[in-house]
């Protein structure tokens, strides 16, 4: 089913993707990033420089000022992760799609122009702070705290699990600043790279994007000055993450998309291809069901994406619709890769084939960004009536 929700703007922006990740996002620089356990700065600077992150920054701090307009970024994952980067794809989201936004939209005149313009360049790399080992999805759980000194606050408690953590120069990092689990006993810092007692940990070793970092963080009496407390006011953490939750949720259910649509197109392609008892695979009734099956659900996926992105545009997503897209589009994707796996037969689980390499990167989907259960208890809890 053809889309029609991108005008030529979205598509000389995707041109311009495409000849960045011919360069960019070859298969020599994933086995570089799979190794280092890392996208190089090389890279994200090369992506400032092209254009292909920023794009959620203003244009007065040097950005593209397409945060509303999330087309843009939906161009970004189709292409990257159709080029087979998935790892790059993940690193760029947590730019744009994380870090970014609490600044945009809850930092001080001071924060914007001291951070913003550096990192629509590729030069400041953000993260986001949230995950703890005893508190993943129930945030009001979290145990690191920010005691107020003069000048500042110490930081202390320690995160997990969290994407671009080894690599970011700044964490936005949700803290405990009050008493109690009330929203307003929390609050959001940004904690930065080299700072006294802050330590980036170990890079985790996870079953899937092996090219982008995750790291545990530790903070012992970390000094954060007052000018990095985000929006300048304490007791406002809670409700900023509520705020771009639903942002961070429809990004990935836009991954989970352009997952399921690469994973179509390379199957389509391997299967027209490779024989088997003298047929093509696609020749043989089952392979056909199944491609049907694929692309009739890739189809409804997209439909559903793509209002979703139309509702985000006008200010119409709400957080239990973002709550439905992201367990609906992740579960739809694993089923997807699934499929595709088994059609690739055993070169579907050969890492040098990227649909296995899809398929290891999209597992975690359904758990991060909290996980489906999660996401199924906040609908869940909507329709009950209940908030």
């Amino acid at each position: 089913m053809e889309r029609d929700i991108y005008d030529e703007d979205h598509e000389a922006f995707r041109d311009l993707v495409r000849e960045f990740c011919r360069r960019h996002a070859t298969n020599a620089a994933r086995e570089r990033w799979d190794a280092a356990g890392e996208v190089d700065r090389a890279t994200m600077l090369a992506a400032g420089e092209a254009g292909v992150i920023g794009l959620s920054v203003p244009e007065e701090f040097g950005g593209a000022g397409m945060l509303q307009d999330f087309r843009f970024r939906a161009v970004v994952n189709e292409e990257v992760i159709a080029a087979g980067a998935g790892s790059l794809a993940g690193a760029f989201g947590i730019q744009d799609d994380l870090a970014v936004p609490y600044l945009v939209h809850m930092g001080t005149q001071a924060q914007k122009e001291k951070w913003l313009p550096r990192m629509a360049t590729g030069e400041v790399l953000g993260a986001l702070g949230m995950t703890e080992p005893g508190a993943g999805s129930d945030l009001r759980g979290i145990a690191t705290t920010a005691k107020k000194v003069d000048g500042g606050y110490l930081v202390n408690g320690a995160k997990t699990f969290i994407s671009s953590g080894a690599t970011a120069d700044i964490v936005v990092t949700f803290v405990k600043t009050g008493e109690g689990n009330r929203p307003d006993a929390f609050s959001l810092v940004l904690v930065e790279s080299g700072m006294a007692g802050f330590d980036h940990g170990k890079k985790l070793d996870k079953v899937g994007f092996h090219g982008h970092d995750t790291a545990e963080l530790s903070f012992s009496d970390v000094f954060v000055p007052d000018e990095n407390l985000i929006g300048g006011e304490e007791g406002l953490g809670f409700v900023q993450l509520m705020m771009n939750l639903p942002l961070e949720r429809l990004s990935i259910g836009v991954a989970a998309a352009a997952s399921a649509q690469a994973a179509l197109d390379w199957t389509l392609a391997y299967t027209r291809d490779r024989e088997a008892f003298g047929e093509r695979v696609i020749d043989f009734q089952h392979s056909r069901f199944a491609l049907a099956d694929v692309a009739t659900t890739v189809d409804a996926l997209w439909a559903y994406i793509d209002r979703a992105l139309l509702a985000y545009r006008d200010g119409r997503l709400t957080a239990e619709e973002a709550a439905k897209i992201k367990f609906w589009a992740t579960e739809r994707e694993w089923e997807v890769l699934d499929t595709c796996v088994q059609l690739h037969g055993g070169y579907g689980y050969i890492t040098e084939y990227p649909i296995a390499r899809a398929f290891a990167d999209a597992r975690v989907h359904r758990i991060y960004g909290g996980t489906n259960e999660i996401m199924r208890e906040i609908v869940g809890r909507r329709l009950a009536g209940k908030r």
